[in-house]
């Protein structure tokens, strides 16, 4: 690939649905067509991306399957069941400046508004109210933390976002 940054992974293969080369499709988009809306798709077969074209799509219940191109068993189709589907990042949309994709603050260090380095995020968890973010604590952390569950609430609890310096600056004591 000639792309510097990685593909965004938004979903993957799974098993094959009836005898002409048709999948399943797990989506990790907000809406589960709204993996539909990216094209070409890339999928990972033996540790390499190569470029798929979806030729159609429906839904199966409240699953999608779909059908790709050069796909036309029922075993073809098994033998992808499980590729992670991604696309080149520059076809993920540019945000507004106040918003961010979770990838991005993967790995951010977080300070709080005293200086004191609380670690790295290591996943993002959605609840019904709002992100948290959890952040594994440093090796040797003074507040003897392994993690910390903090609210990506901006303004309260999230004061700056500097994907730059990959360090998300926040208002929360580290001894919660």
């Amino acid at each position: 690939m000639s792309s510097k940054q990685e593909p965004v992974v938004l979903g993957k293969l799974g098993s094959s649905h009836g005898i002409k080369g048709w999948l399943k499709i797990t989506t990790y988009t907000d809406s589960v067509e709204g993996i539909f809306d990216y094209s070409p798709w890339l999928i990972k077969e033996q540790g390499e991306w190569r470029e798929v074209k979806v030729l159609q799509w429906r839904f199966q219940g409240k699953a999608v399957v779909a059908c790709l191109e050069g796909v036309e068993t029922r075993e073809h189709a098994q033998m992808l069941t499980n590729c992670e589907i991604a696309v080149a990042a520059e076809q993920m949309q540019t945000l507004p400046e106040d918003e961010f994709y979770w990838r991005d603050l993967i790995g951010c260090e977080v300070i709080n508004t005293k200086g004191y380095n609380m670690g790295k995020v290591q996943e993002i968890v959605e609840t019904g109210s709002n992100d948290v973010l959890f952040v594994k604590a440093n090796a040797k952390d003074g507040f003897g933390k392994a993690e910390r569950m903090i609210p990506f609430v901006t303004e309260q609890f999230i004061i700056e976002v500097n994907l730059t310096e990959k360090q998300i600056t926040v208002d929360w004591d580290p001894d919660f």
